[in-house]
């Protein structure tokens, strides 16, 4: 009975928003945000994603993004693929801001 008390608050927690927070946290690379995935092994894409999290200048991240777009787009031609050539710019959150009033 306990149990079954915790869980139904768990789940009213939950919908009330405090789900939110699982999702909270580092960004994390997937097929849906990252050009080229399906062309990645697995370790590319581990290695893909610990980069992108630690860079802390907005152009050696860019210079970074540009180069992995440019190679998956030849990996992707070699093999008759085309990628998307839009997307968001994983590296705009270092871009450096004006201060606030």
């Amino acid at each position: 009975m306990r149990y079954r008390g915790t869980a139904l608050l768990t789940a009213i927690i939950m919908l009330a928003g405090g789900g939110s927070l699982a999702t909270a946290g580092p960004w994390r690379a997937d097929e849906g945000n990252t050009r080229g995935w399906d062309l990645m092994t697995p370790q590319e894409r581990i290695e893909h994603q610990a980069r992108v999290r630690g860079f802390t200048d907005y152009q050696a991240c860019r210079t970074y993004q540009l180069q992995h777009h440019q190679e998956m787009a030849e990996r992707a031609k070699q093999r008759g693929l085309s990628l998307p050539t839009s997307g968001r710019d994983i590296c705009d959150h270092l871009k450096p801001r004006p201060a606030p009033d």
